[in-house]
């Protein structure tokens, strides 16, 4: 799988995906300094969220209060909605900087904007995990998808996959829960590798919205390829993701540890070449435990095994000597050779 040029599969590290979504609060010039300090944290893909309030919401919506905010949630988004003139040019101004552009089009109308604007992908959010119609809609557009799953089951998942099988596109399940912040009490990192089960044909990564990196990295562990995080220049910003945004020296963290933790992962159990100088010291060689003569037949108590491992005989090797004879005398301490051996 592949968002534009960027392979989501070893050995490509994971892609770290920094969510603007709202944190800009409608302001177009916030958006773009917020994405010049992804790219300059070493962020490959930047995140935004298109809604079209009209087509997102009817009116009830003005009625409805989200737990993380103060006013309704028509009016969150009607305060940080971009207008399609200022997204094209917050879209320019990613690309500009060499980033991957993605949005979560929260309608229909928002994704006939963004196949139209040419986004290379589309991420479909947690809330439209399970929003049947409008995942059918955006999956006839033929380009890779990324689905948060939080709020789902895997049972709940399977009608929203086969729409992503039966339009043929590539596809991304991101585990997610949906607090904000989320605690570890409530976070999933077995939904990781239950969804690897459920869908072995998808990529598997984590949306996260917990403090701090470390459940997102322990999710990289378990086979991730895709992280997802809220962004922010500061976290003394007003806003309902604030909270649970990382700031640029926290990306940077992300993505340096998130690339060495996948490296890591993929590694054989096997003694590498670099480890080669220390097993000559670390390991042990047999040797006499005492002094013995020559024509001793050697039992386990009379040798034992210590460092370094320059003898011939390595301490693996101990259950060979016992019951030999010896064809010469040896001195307490002294390595034993296979040639001191009968």
């Amino acid at each position: 799988m592949k968002i534009a040029h960027r392979s989501l599969l070893p050995p490509a590290p994971p892609l770290v995906i920094a969510e603007i979504g709202i944190n800009h609060g409608g302001d177009l010039e916030v958006a773009k300094h917020m994405v010049r300090l992804a790219a300059a944290a070493g962020c490959e893909c930047v995140k935004h969220q298109t809604h079209i309030v009209e087509d997102e919401m009817t009116e009830e919506a003005k009625g409805i209060f989200p737990p993380n905010a103060d006013v309704s949630i028509w009016e969150v988004m009607e305060r940080c909605a971009l207008s399609r003139e200022d997204e094209i040019a917050l879209k320019a101004h990613a690309e500009s900087l060499g980033l991957i552009y993605l949005s979560t089009p929260f309608s229909r109308a928002a994704a006939d904007f963004l196949d139209e604007i040419g986004v290379p992908a589309f991420k479909i959010g947690s809330g439209e995990a399970d929003n049947l119609p409008l995942i059918r809609h955006i999956a006839a557009k033929g380009r890779p998808v990324i689905l948060s799953t939080g709020m789902q089951t895997i049972q709940s998942l399977a009608r929203s996959v086969a729409i992503l099988d039966e339009a043929g596109i590539d596809y991304a399940l991101l585990e997610c829960t949906n607090l904000y912040p989320s605690p570890p009490e409530i976070v999933s990192l077995k939904g990781v590798t239950e969804l690897q089960r459920a869908f072995p044909g998808a990529v598997v990564g984590f949306s996260d919205h917990s403090i701090g990196p470390e459940m997102a990295l322990a999710a990289v562990a378990l086979g991730a390829r895709v992280l997802e995080r809220h962004f922010t220049d500061s976290r003394y910003r007003q806003g309902p993701d604030i909270p649970c945004s990382m700031d640029p020296a926290e990306l940077r963290r992300l993505i340096d540890r998130s690339a060495e933790i996948a490296i890591a992962l993929h590694n054989e159990k096997q003694r590498t070449a670099p480890e080669e100088d220390v097993y000559r010291f670390a390991r042990a060689s047999v040797v006499a435990e005492r002094d013995l003569p020559e024509g001793h037949v050697i039992t386990e108590a009379d040798i034992w095994a210590r460092r370094p491992g320059s003898g011939e005989i390595a301490g693996y090797d101990f259950d060979k000597v016992v019951g030999r004879k010896l064809t010469r005398p040896v001195r307490r301490n002294q390595q034993l050779r296979w040639a001191d051996l009968g």
